[in-house]
């Protein structure tokens, strides 16, 4: 395993499309273990691959609850509902915080290393997350959807 340099705003690699993971290499399972290795480092609960460099649908996510880390390939959001409103930051973009809208409850199917299809579904915090790792996968930032941004430590709520 290896940390990774996290890519900040404005790289030009965050506002693009990542590209579906055709086949799991042991390529993709070391990004995979560099990508969780570098997510911990900088104590963030998340982190998508455009946010190392690399182009490809790899998300991972490990929001402090029962499902520990979670290693996603070739997300898909396949239900959302309910809304939530509360501070998200970016390990791409320190020291910024932005209240964003997100769904209270979604549901996103993918990879697991081994190729096998899971389903995750996650409320509150993890909800969030799974919708931000995913919207930068289509080079979406939270700072494009943020109803206010500001700097410093997100307010309560999160």
């Amino acid at each position: 395993m290896a940390l990774r340099i996290i890519v900040k705003d404005p790289d030009p690699v965050l506002r693009e499309k990542s590209k579906p993971v055709p086949k799991i290499t042991p390529n993709i399972h070391k990004l995979l273990n560099d990508m969780a290795e570098t997510m911990y480092d900088a104590e963030g609960v998340g982190l998508a691959a455009p946010q190392v460099g690399v182009l490809k649908r790899v998300i991972v996510m490990d929001v402090g609850d029962e499902h520990g880390l979670i290693e996603l390939i070739n997300p898909e959001v396949i239900e959302q509902e309910g809304e939530q409103f509360g501070p998200e930051g970016c390990l791409s973009i320190p020291g910024l915080t932005g209240d964003v809208r997100r769904a209270q409850r979604v549901k996103v199917k993918g990879l697991n290393r081994h190729g096998e299809e899971i389903v995750i579904e996650g409320t509150d915090l993890l909800a969030r997350c799974i919708l931000h790792e995913v919207d930068h996968l289509n080079g979406v930032l939270f700072t494009d959807l943020a109803e206010a941004t500001y700097r410093g430590e997100p307010k309560e709520e999160e």
